[in-house]
């Protein structure tokens, strides 16, 4: 018997939704169609969130610890901070925006309350926590905003020290999570260490630092990576794939079950609310 997989919400009939628990988690892992530097492909973030996404989602069914279903992954995504390299195919924030919705709508039709997204590239982030709301608002969606790998700039830990936290983009940990995952797509003869020491001189601005700034993969030189990709292995990808898939296990489980005080006031369904 091969291992347990989670329900993906295409292969279902429309009576098998309808019949889905109360508490089932709709998990849309949200990817990117992008440049990363020379030696990575295009796919990089695509393949990160559909993986992670898949992974937790099967070890949480697994367990029987909560329902959650599996919608198709959004490869095209807002990557206008990589438009200067060819292979960068992206949606403008608004077009983004009103696909974000009209996925919520549609599952919130489908009599769906609860609804994640797994992010694998940061420029979906700040878009992200506003369609939250927004679903939230207009549908009565529980939504949630989790990541593959936490953003610098939003608290996340360096996937590697020798970067000093300035590895945001095809670096060592998504180099190291590419050979694990694909290592067949890696052209490591290609990698070269692209890390902006210069931004240390900021104690206020920068990756990770109290005040984020506008900026362009086009920004820190030709090759459009940031980071150092040269020390990235596939050991160190496993581990870094293996947390960040016991870290949405545990969201995903948590997400079945959130409420906030107010429920008892609002627990309308989406589909009692038309």
């Amino acid at each position: 018997m091969g291992a347990a997989r989670a329900p993906r919400f295409a292969d279902l009939t429309w009576p098998e939704i309808e019949a889905l628990p109360d508490d089932t988690v709709a998990v849309l892992p949200l990817g990117a169609i992008e440049q990363h530097g020379p030696h990575l492909p295009v796919s990089t973030d695509l393949v990160t969130a559909s993986e992670a996404a898949a992974a937790a989602a099967a070890a949480v069914t697994a367990s029987g610890a909560a329902s959650v279903v599996l919608l198709e992954p959004l490869a095209y995504t807002k990557s206008d901070e990589h438009a200067g390299f060819p292979g960068t195919i992206w949606l403008s924030w608004d077009t983004l925006m009103r696909v974000l919705v009209d996925v919520g709508r549609s599952v919130a039709a489908s009599g769906i309350t609860r609804l994640l997204f797994v992010n694998g590239h940061g420029g979906n982030s700040a878009l992200g926590q506003v369609a939250n709301r927004e679903l939230r608002r207009r549908f009565g969606l529980r939504t949630f905003f989790a990541h593959v790998a936490t953003p610098r700039d939003q608290g996340g830990t360096p996937a590697s020290g020798a970067e000093h936290g300035l590895g945001v983009h095809g670096g060592h940990g998504e180099t190291s999570l590419m050979l694990h995952l694909r290592p067949e797509l890696v052209r490591m003869e290609r990698a070269e260490r692209r890390v902006p020491e210069d931004l240390l001189a900021y104690e206020q601005i920068g990756f990770g630092r109290p005040t984020s700034f506008g900026w362009l993969s086009s920004d820190f030189g030709p090759d459009g990576h940031i980071g150092d990709p040269t020390t990235a292995t596939a050991e160190a990808g496993k581990e870094l794939f293996e947390h960040a898939v016991e870290h949405l296990v545990r969201t995903f489980v948590e997400a079945s079950r959130f409420t906030t005080p107010a429920d008892g006031a609002a627990g309308l369904t989406a589909r009692d609310r038309g």
